[in-house]
């Protein structure tokens, strides 16, 4: 099996703490809404659990998007193709994408 090139994990963790932490900051606004409603109990708040990643499951997430972005543009480019253009456009990509997001 070729050695193919995939996404750099530390990129992928860095994308993933990026929506953890706009995630957990829109849990502290609605938490601030609903506060007036009820009282959560100690220690049972989730912006109190740090979030990680285990380094297998960055390389398997790495491994997805690769094979997800591949599938993507081997699509598009026969769609592209059936039309006789030779560049993908963004049309070939919506074109493809529904059956695609199905298939993942």
């Amino acid at each position: 099996m070729e050695d193919e090139t995939t996404f750099d994990p530390d990129l992928i963790h860095a994308i993933f703490k990026l929506v953890w932490t706009r995630r957990a900051l829109e849990r502290q606004k609605n938490e601030g809404a609903d506060a007036l409603d009820f009282q959560v109990g100690a220690g049972t708040s989730k912006k109190n659990r740090p979030t990680y990643a285990n380094a297998n499951a960055l390389k398997l997430s790495c491994e997805l998007l690769r094979v997800f972005i591949t599938e993507a543009v081997q699509r598009a480019a026969t769609i592209a193709e059936a039309e006789g253009v030779s560049k993908i456009e963004a049309t070939h990509l919506e074109r493809i994408l529904p059956q695609l997001l199905l298939d993942f």
